[in-house]
Protein backbone atom coordinates (compact mmCIF):
# COMPACT_ATOMS: atom_id res chain seq x y z
CA UNK A 1 0.00 0.00 0.00
CA UNK A 2 1.59 3.29 -1.18
CA UNK A 3 1.55 6.76 0.82
CA UNK A 4 1.05 9.98 -0.86
CA UNK A 5 3.11 12.70 -0.32
CA UNK A 6 1.68 15.34 2.77
CA UNK A 7 -0.29 18.17 1.32
CA UNK A 8 1.33 21.18 -0.08
CA UNK A 9 0.17 24.63 1.57
CA UNK A 10 2.73 26.84 0.65
CA UNK A 11 1.84 27.41 -3.11
CA UNK A 12 -1.91 28.33 -2.04
CA UNK A 13 -0.43 31.29 1.07
CA UNK A 14 -0.76 34.81 0.06
CA UNK A 15 2.67 36.95 -0.74
CA UNK A 16 3.82 38.87 2.03
CA UNK A 17 2.15 36.63 4.97
CA UNK A 18 4.44 36.24 8.19
CA UNK A 19 7.10 33.67 8.47
CA UNK A 20 6.29 30.58 10.42
CA UNK A 21 5.89 30.75 13.80
CA UNK A 22 8.31 28.26 15.66
CA UNK A 23 6.64 25.19 17.69
CA UNK A 24 6.10 26.38 21.71
CA UNK A 25 8.91 24.77 24.08
CA UNK A 26 8.42 26.30 27.42
CA UNK A 27 9.59 29.56 29.21
CA UNK A 28 13.76 29.89 29.48
CA UNK A 29 14.67 28.70 33.15
CA UNK A 30 15.13 32.30 33.68
CA UNK A 31 12.52 34.28 31.74
CA UNK A 32 12.32 38.27 31.17
CA UNK A 33 10.42 38.43 28.36
CA UNK A 34 6.89 39.38 27.22
CA UNK A 35 4.33 41.23 29.49
CA UNK A 36 3.54 38.53 31.72
CA UNK A 37 3.05 39.57 35.66
CA UNK A 38 3.83 38.20 39.20
CA UNK A 39 1.99 34.73 39.66
CA UNK A 40 2.51 35.30 43.59
CA UNK A 41 0.11 38.66 43.07
CA UNK A 42 -3.00 36.94 40.66
CA UNK A 43 -5.63 37.38 43.17
CA UNK A 44 -6.95 33.95 42.94
CA UNK A 45 -9.18 33.15 45.90
CA UNK A 46 -10.78 36.74 45.01
CA UNK A 47 -11.44 35.26 41.58
CA UNK A 48 -12.55 32.02 43.18
CA UNK A 49 -15.00 33.69 44.86
CA UNK A 50 -16.12 35.90 42.16
CA UNK A 51 -17.03 32.91 39.44
CA UNK A 52 -18.96 31.19 42.10
CA UNK A 53 -21.26 34.42 42.83
CA UNK A 54 -21.62 35.45 38.95
CA UNK A 55 -22.21 32.44 37.76
CA UNK A 56 -24.92 31.13 40.52
CA UNK A 57 -26.15 34.75 39.47
CA UNK A 58 -26.39 35.45 35.93
CA UNK A 59 -24.96 32.33 34.28
CA UNK A 60 -27.55 31.34 32.38
CA UNK A 61 -27.41 34.15 30.98
CA UNK A 62 -24.22 32.55 29.01
CA UNK A 63 -27.01 30.84 26.85
CA UNK A 64 -27.03 34.40 24.97
CA UNK A 65 -24.26 36.40 22.78
CA UNK A 66 -22.69 39.16 24.70
CA UNK A 67 -24.70 38.10 27.64
CA UNK A 68 -27.75 40.04 25.58
CA UNK A 69 -25.86 43.14 26.75
CA UNK A 70 -24.60 44.28 23.17
CA UNK A 71 -21.71 44.24 21.57
CA UNK A 72 -19.96 46.56 23.49
CA UNK A 73 -19.43 44.19 26.06
CA UNK A 74 -21.17 43.09 29.96
CA UNK A 75 -22.41 46.28 30.88
CA UNK A 76 -21.27 45.97 34.81
CA UNK A 77 -18.00 46.13 33.64
CA UNK A 78 -18.35 49.09 31.46
CA UNK A 79 -19.98 50.80 35.06
CA UNK A 80 -16.93 49.63 36.91
CA UNK A 81 -14.75 51.28 34.09
CA UNK A 82 -16.83 54.48 33.90
CA UNK A 83 -15.91 54.79 37.83
CA UNK A 84 -12.46 53.67 38.06
CA UNK A 85 -11.70 55.96 34.36
CA UNK A 86 -13.01 59.09 36.12
CA UNK A 87 -11.51 58.09 39.52
CA UNK A 88 -7.83 57.20 38.80
CA UNK A 89 -7.44 59.21 35.07
CA UNK A 90 -10.24 61.97 34.88
CA UNK A 91 -11.70 60.62 31.96
CA UNK A 92 -15.69 61.75 32.07
CA UNK A 93 -17.49 59.12 30.01
CA UNK A 94 -20.53 56.92 29.85
CA UNK A 95 -20.64 53.04 29.39
CA UNK A 96 -21.44 53.70 25.72
CA UNK A 97 -18.30 54.77 25.08
CA UNK A 98 -16.80 52.21 26.13
CA UNK A 99 -16.16 48.69 24.52
CA UNK A 100 -14.90 45.40 25.93
CA UNK A 101 -12.29 43.34 23.71
CA UNK A 102 -9.88 40.44 24.10
CA UNK A 103 -7.14 42.37 25.27
CA UNK A 104 -5.32 46.08 24.39
CA UNK A 105 -3.29 43.63 20.81
CA UNK A 106 -7.69 43.37 19.63
CA UNK A 107 -7.92 47.17 20.19
CA UNK A 108 -4.98 47.85 18.64
CA UNK A 109 -6.47 45.66 15.09
CA UNK A 110 -9.68 47.49 15.54
CA UNK A 111 -7.90 51.34 15.63
CA UNK A 112 -5.94 50.16 13.12
CA UNK A 113 -8.34 48.88 10.84
CA UNK A 114 -10.85 51.39 11.17
CA UNK A 115 -8.31 54.58 10.42
CA UNK A 116 -5.52 53.03 8.34
CA UNK A 117 -4.17 51.65 4.93
CA UNK A 118 -1.65 50.88 3.32
CA UNK A 119 1.06 53.73 2.61
CA UNK A 120 -0.37 55.53 5.51
CA UNK A 121 1.97 57.29 8.18
CA UNK A 122 1.62 57.32 11.90
CA UNK A 123 3.78 59.37 14.17
CA UNK A 124 5.26 56.69 17.15
CA UNK A 125 7.44 57.21 19.92
CA UNK A 126 10.70 55.78 18.62
CA UNK A 127 11.16 53.28 21.25
CA UNK A 128 7.94 51.67 21.57
CA UNK A 129 5.62 47.95 22.21
CA UNK A 130 6.52 45.49 19.75
CA UNK A 131 2.83 44.51 19.20
CA UNK A 132 2.06 47.53 17.56
CA UNK A 133 5.47 48.02 15.80
CA UNK A 134 4.47 44.54 13.58
CA UNK A 135 0.85 45.41 13.21
CA UNK A 136 1.57 48.84 11.12
CA UNK A 137 4.75 46.81 9.43
CA UNK A 138 1.82 44.20 8.45
CA UNK A 139 -0.54 47.38 7.27
CA UNK A 140 2.52 48.55 5.22
CA UNK A 141 2.17 52.25 7.20
CA UNK A 142 5.06 54.04 7.00
CA UNK A 143 6.06 54.47 11.00
CA UNK A 144 7.63 57.83 11.94
CA UNK A 145 9.60 57.34 15.27
CA UNK A 146 9.83 60.80 17.40
CA UNK A 147 12.59 60.49 19.79
CA UNK A 148 11.85 60.02 23.74
CA UNK A 149 13.68 61.83 26.60
CA UNK A 150 13.21 61.04 30.41
CA UNK A 151 10.07 62.50 30.36
CA UNK A 152 8.55 60.87 27.33
CA UNK A 153 8.04 61.72 23.76
CA UNK A 154 9.83 65.12 22.64
CA UNK A 155 7.11 67.67 21.76
CA UNK A 156 9.72 69.86 19.84
CA UNK A 157 10.57 66.65 17.76
CA UNK A 158 6.61 65.82 17.04
CA UNK A 159 6.21 69.48 16.25
CA UNK A 160 8.99 69.25 13.62
CA UNK A 161 7.93 65.96 12.25
CA UNK A 162 4.57 67.58 11.99
CA UNK A 163 5.17 70.86 10.63
CA UNK A 164 7.36 68.52 8.07
CA UNK A 165 4.98 65.86 6.94
CA UNK A 166 2.10 69.08 6.53
CA UNK A 167 5.29 70.74 3.79
CA UNK A 168 5.10 67.27 2.17
CA UNK A 169 1.10 67.22 1.80
CA UNK A 170 1.25 64.15 4.28
CA UNK A 171 -1.05 63.92 7.16
CA UNK A 172 -0.43 61.51 9.74
CA UNK A 173 -3.59 59.27 10.46
CA UNK A 174 -2.93 59.24 14.39
CA UNK A 175 -0.02 60.17 17.03
CA UNK A 176 0.48 56.70 18.88
CA UNK A 177 1.90 57.17 22.46
CA UNK A 178 2.15 55.05 25.66
CA UNK A 179 2.03 58.06 28.02
CA UNK A 180 1.67 56.77 31.18
CA UNK A 181 4.55 54.59 32.50
CA UNK A 182 6.38 54.03 28.70
CA UNK A 183 6.62 50.80 26.99
CA UNK A 184 9.68 50.14 27.03
CA UNK A 185 11.00 52.90 28.96
CA UNK A 186 9.04 53.67 32.08
CA UNK A 187 8.45 57.22 31.76
CA UNK A 188 5.61 59.37 32.61
CA UNK A 189 4.78 62.04 30.04
CA UNK A 190 4.08 65.45 31.94
CA UNK A 191 0.76 66.71 32.12
CA UNK A 192 2.20 70.23 30.55
CA UNK A 193 3.17 68.14 27.50
CA UNK A 194 -0.34 66.46 27.37
CA UNK A 195 -1.46 69.68 26.66
CA UNK A 196 0.98 70.43 24.39
CA UNK A 197 0.33 67.30 22.25
CA UNK A 198 -3.11 68.09 22.54
CA UNK A 199 -2.51 71.96 20.91
CA UNK A 200 -0.62 70.21 18.02
CA UNK A 201 -2.97 67.60 17.33
CA UNK A 202 -5.19 70.07 16.89
CA UNK A 203 -3.57 72.39 14.90
CA UNK A 204 -2.36 69.73 11.91
CA UNK A 205 -5.67 67.80 12.68
CA UNK A 206 -4.11 64.69 13.54
CA UNK A 207 -5.78 62.38 16.66
CA UNK A 208 -3.58 61.09 19.06
CA UNK A 209 -4.51 57.17 20.16
CA UNK A 210 -3.36 56.49 23.55
CA UNK A 211 -2.52 53.52 25.10
CA UNK A 212 -2.67 53.29 28.91
CA UNK A 213 -2.25 49.34 28.77
CA UNK A 214 0.38 50.12 32.30
CA UNK A 215 -0.85 53.31 33.85
CA UNK A 216 -2.41 51.32 37.10
CA UNK A 217 1.16 49.77 37.75
CA UNK A 218 2.85 53.33 39.55
CA UNK A 219 5.02 53.39 42.45
CA UNK A 220 3.68 56.47 43.69
CA UNK A 221 0.33 55.81 43.34
CA UNK A 222 -0.33 59.04 41.51
CA UNK A 223 -0.73 59.77 37.57
CA UNK A 224 -1.29 63.23 35.53
CA UNK A 225 -4.55 62.86 33.92
CA UNK A 226 -5.33 60.57 30.88
CA UNK A 227 -4.48 62.74 27.50
CA UNK A 228 -8.11 61.53 26.65
CA UNK A 229 -9.56 63.41 29.71
CA UNK A 230 -8.01 66.75 28.66
CA UNK A 231 -9.00 66.27 25.29
CA UNK A 232 -12.39 68.87 24.65
CA UNK A 233 -12.91 67.97 21.06
CA UNK A 234 -12.73 64.28 20.99
CA UNK A 235 -9.81 63.70 18.87
CA UNK A 236 -8.48 61.08 20.96
CA UNK A 237 -8.88 57.43 21.35
CA UNK A 238 -8.11 55.69 24.46
CA UNK A 239 -7.47 51.69 25.18
CA UNK A 240 -6.27 50.27 28.47
CA UNK A 241 -5.99 46.32 29.74
CA UNK A 242 -6.95 44.18 32.79
CA UNK A 243 -3.93 42.15 31.33
CA UNK A 244 -1.11 44.15 33.67
CA UNK A 245 -3.37 44.88 36.74
CA UNK A 246 -5.29 41.31 37.01
CA UNK A 247 -4.02 38.80 34.98
CA UNK A 248 -2.74 39.04 31.33
CA UNK A 249 -4.43 35.51 30.76
CA UNK A 250 -7.41 37.00 30.98
CA UNK A 251 -7.32 38.83 27.48
CA UNK A 252 -9.35 41.76 28.66
CA UNK A 253 -9.20 45.09 27.41
CA UNK A 254 -11.16 48.22 26.02
CA UNK A 255 -11.34 50.87 24.14
CA UNK A 256 -12.84 54.55 25.19
CA UNK A 257 -13.87 56.76 22.21
CA UNK A 258 -16.63 58.83 20.81
CA UNK A 259 -19.26 57.49 19.44
CA UNK A 260 -18.44 58.54 16.07
CA UNK A 261 -15.15 56.30 15.61
CA UNK A 262 -16.68 53.80 18.42
CA UNK A 263 -19.55 53.11 15.75
CA UNK A 264 -17.03 52.48 12.93
CA UNK A 265 -15.15 49.81 15.08
CA UNK A 266 -18.53 47.90 16.18
CA UNK A 267 -18.47 47.13 12.85
CA UNK A 268 -15.58 45.61 12.16
CA UNK A 269 -15.50 44.00 15.73
CA UNK A 270 -17.40 40.85 13.89
CA UNK A 271 -16.32 37.74 16.24
CA UNK A 272 -19.50 37.77 18.38
CA UNK A 273 -18.25 39.02 21.45
CA UNK A 274 -15.17 39.04 23.49
CA UNK A 275 -14.97 36.00 26.71
CA UNK A 276 -17.88 36.80 28.41
CA UNK A 277 -16.93 34.82 31.48
CA UNK A 278 -13.87 36.35 32.06
CA UNK A 279 -16.16 40.19 31.64
CA UNK A 280 -18.55 38.83 34.38
CA UNK A 281 -15.76 37.72 36.96
CA UNK A 282 -13.89 40.89 36.25
CA UNK A 283 -17.03 42.65 37.26
CA UNK A 284 -17.85 40.87 39.95
CA UNK A 285 -14.04 41.06 41.45
CA UNK A 286 -12.85 44.41 40.60
CA UNK A 287 -16.04 46.36 41.93
CA UNK A 288 -15.29 45.48 45.48
CA UNK A 289 -11.71 44.77 45.17
CA UNK A 290 -9.48 46.65 42.79
CA UNK A 291 -8.88 49.34 44.54
CA UNK A 292 -7.22 47.69 47.31
CA UNK A 293 -5.36 44.58 45.11
CA UNK A 294 -3.46 47.66 42.49
CA UNK A 295 -1.39 48.61 45.64
CA UNK A 296 -0.34 45.45 47.01
CA UNK A 297 0.52 44.51 43.52
CA UNK A 298 2.83 47.61 42.83
CA UNK A 299 4.27 46.92 45.74
CA UNK A 300 5.73 43.75 45.28
CA UNK A 301 6.83 44.28 41.51
CA UNK A 302 8.50 47.46 43.15
CA UNK A 303 10.59 44.96 45.34
CA UNK A 304 11.01 43.21 42.21
CA UNK A 305 12.64 46.22 40.42
CA UNK A 306 14.71 46.93 43.33
CA UNK A 307 16.53 43.35 43.06
CA UNK A 308 16.86 43.53 39.52
CA UNK A 309 18.66 46.80 39.78
CA UNK A 310 21.00 45.56 42.41
CA UNK A 311 21.72 42.35 40.15
CA UNK A 312 22.93 44.63 37.52
CA UNK A 313 24.84 46.88 39.39
CA UNK A 314 26.23 44.15 40.73
CA UNK A 315 27.44 42.11 37.74
CA UNK A 316 27.51 44.37 34.84
CA UNK A 317 28.66 47.63 37.25
CA UNK A 318 29.10 50.51 34.64
CA UNK A 319 28.40 48.49 32.07
CA UNK A 320 24.90 48.65 31.88
CA UNK A 321 23.21 51.73 32.03
CA UNK A 322 19.60 52.76 32.68
CA UNK A 323 16.34 55.30 34.31
CA UNK A 324 14.60 53.87 37.19
CA UNK A 325 11.27 53.38 35.72
CA UNK A 326 8.45 55.02 37.37
CA UNK A 327 6.39 52.02 37.59
CA UNK A 328 5.69 49.09 35.45
CA UNK A 329 7.30 45.71 35.00
CA UNK A 330 9.62 46.47 32.76
CA UNK A 331 13.77 47.71 32.37
CA UNK A 332 15.01 49.45 29.69
CA UNK A 333 18.72 48.77 29.92
CA UNK A 334 21.89 50.24 27.48
CA UNK A 335 25.21 48.21 27.54
CA UNK A 336 28.19 49.17 25.97
CA UNK A 337 28.06 50.40 22.03
CA UNK A 338 29.86 46.82 21.05
CA UNK A 339 27.18 44.55 22.57
CA UNK A 340 24.61 43.60 20.12
CA UNK A 341 21.78 42.92 22.05
CA UNK A 342 19.55 40.67 18.87
CA UNK A 343 23.26 38.24 18.99
CA UNK A 344 23.42 38.27 22.70
CA UNK A 345 19.77 37.18 22.80
CA UNK A 346 20.27 34.05 21.09
CA UNK A 347 23.61 33.09 23.36
CA UNK A 348 21.48 33.61 26.30
CA UNK A 349 18.85 31.80 25.43
CA UNK A 350 21.35 29.01 24.51
CA UNK A 351 22.57 29.14 28.45
CA UNK A 352 18.69 29.57 30.08
CA UNK A 353 18.05 33.13 29.87
CA UNK A 354 15.36 34.95 27.68
CA UNK A 355 15.45 38.75 26.89
CA UNK A 356 13.86 40.91 25.06
CA UNK A 357 16.82 42.79 22.66
CA UNK A 358 16.25 46.51 21.92
CA UNK A 359 15.82 46.73 18.02
CA UNK A 360 12.24 45.01 18.24
CA UNK A 361 10.99 47.50 20.12
CA UNK A 362 12.46 50.70 18.22
CA UNK A 363 11.70 52.49 14.88
CA UNK A 364 15.79 53.14 14.80
CA UNK A 365 17.61 50.10 14.59
CA UNK A 366 20.81 51.06 15.37
CA UNK A 367 19.96 53.86 18.35
CA UNK A 368 18.55 50.31 20.06
CA UNK A 369 20.70 47.91 19.36
CA UNK A 370 22.73 47.51 22.18
CA UNK A 371 19.65 48.02 24.56
CA UNK A 372 17.67 45.18 25.29
CA UNK A 373 14.05 45.37 27.38
CA UNK A 374 13.84 43.34 31.03
CA UNK A 375 10.46 42.19 32.39
CA UNK A 376 11.22 41.85 36.09
CA UNK A 377 7.37 40.60 37.03
CA UNK A 378 7.26 37.11 36.61
CA UNK A 379 10.35 35.58 37.68
CA UNK A 380 11.10 35.30 41.66
CA UNK A 381 13.84 37.12 43.21
CA UNK A 382 15.85 34.57 43.17
CA UNK A 383 15.39 34.07 39.56
CA UNK A 384 16.15 37.22 39.05
CA UNK A 385 19.66 37.39 40.80
CA UNK A 386 20.75 34.15 39.14
CA UNK A 387 19.40 35.17 35.41
CA UNK A 388 20.88 38.80 35.57
CA UNK A 389 24.54 36.72 36.68
CA UNK A 390 24.54 34.01 33.89
CA UNK A 391 23.52 36.96 31.13
CA UNK A 392 26.60 39.24 32.69
CA UNK A 393 28.96 35.83 32.01
CA UNK A 394 27.15 34.99 28.88
CA UNK A 395 27.27 38.69 27.41
CA UNK A 396 31.15 38.68 28.71
CA UNK A 397 31.64 35.36 26.42
CA UNK A 398 30.58 37.03 23.68
CA UNK A 399 31.33 40.85 23.89
CA UNK A 400 33.72 41.53 26.40
CA UNK A 401 31.68 43.12 28.83
CA UNK A 402 31.45 43.19 31.80
CA UNK A 403 35.21 43.38 32.00
CA UNK A 404 35.12 41.61 34.77
CA UNK A 405 31.49 40.86 36.69
CA UNK A 406 30.68 39.76 40.27
CA UNK A 407 30.66 35.94 39.67
CA UNK A 408 33.73 35.78 37.43
CA UNK A 409 35.33 37.20 40.51
CA UNK A 410 33.87 34.41 42.57
CA UNK A 411 35.10 32.19 40.55
CA UNK A 412 38.59 33.37 40.31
Amino acid sequence: MSTSARFDFAPLLPAGRPAPAARWTGLAKYSFVGGNNDSEQVPVDGLLEAVNAVLKREGRNLATYNLAHGPQGYLPLRQFLTEKLKRDAGIACTPDEIMIVSGSLQALDLVNHTLLAKGDTVLIEQETYQGSLNRLTRLGVNAVGIPLDREGIRIDALAAALADHKRRGITPKYIYTIPTVQNPTGSILPESRRAEMLKLSREYGVPIFEDDCYADLIWSGERPPAIYAMSPNGGVIHIGSFSKSIAPALRVGFIVAPWEVMSRMLSLKTDAGSGALEQMVLAEYCAPHFSTHVPRLTKGLRAKLDTLMEALNEQFGTAAEFEEPKGGIFLWVKLPDQVDTLKLYQAALAAGVSINPGPEWSTNKSHSSSRLRLCFASPTHQQIREGVAVLAEVCRKEFGVPARSANVEKCG
